[in-house]
């Protein structure tokens, strides 16, 4: 997943990856298969459901807590920005505007009073249907009239 830094760099998060199963050894899919075995039927215990799936018990524990199943809620994306918006009327409803646009769905909004005529704005918003881009909503947030700077905070 990329994400923009403070100074809008791009940089790459390095800690998970989506990854096809089918080039993955099949061992993954099995230390899977047994925690959703144990999960469904609690009174099995690791050495029967490593013996049902066919892998070691040690196999297990070695990667239990590193490989999980795709599910639609992990699917589902946040991405939060911060901003410094001019105080005239119209500055963030054109932003929301713009958000809505995309297809992203605004979930938190948190404002300062203005200072200066400059208001400190900080967005939370579901990604995960943007019908393009996130750098290009990025861009087109970035040319709306009264937006003086604009960072990515994160993406989960």
């Amino acid at each position: 997943m990329s994400v923009i830094d403070g100074q809008g760099g791009l940089y790459m998060d390095k800690k998970y990856i989506l990854v096809d199963k089918s080039v993955l050894p099949e061992v993954f899919e099995k230390v899977i298969e047994a925690k959703e075995m144990m999960k469904a039927d609690e009174t099995l215990g690791v050495s029967k459901v490593v013996s049902m799936v066919g892998i070691s018990r040690s196999t297990y524990y070695k990667y239990h807590d590193k490989v999980f199943p795709l599910i639609q809620s992990q699917v589902e994306r946040k991405a939060t920005i911060n901003m410094i918006l001019s105080h005239k009327s119209g500055t963030l409803s054109t932003l929301l505007r713009s958000i809505a646009e995309f297809d992203g769905n605004v979930l938190t909004i948190s404002q300062d009073a203005p200072v200066n005529n400059a208001a400190n704005v900080t967005i939370t918003f579901d990604i995960s249907n943007l019908n393009k881009p996130l750098d290009q909503l990025m861009q087109s947030i970035k040319g709306i009239s009264g937006v003086t700077k604009l960072r990515l905070i994160g993406v989960e």
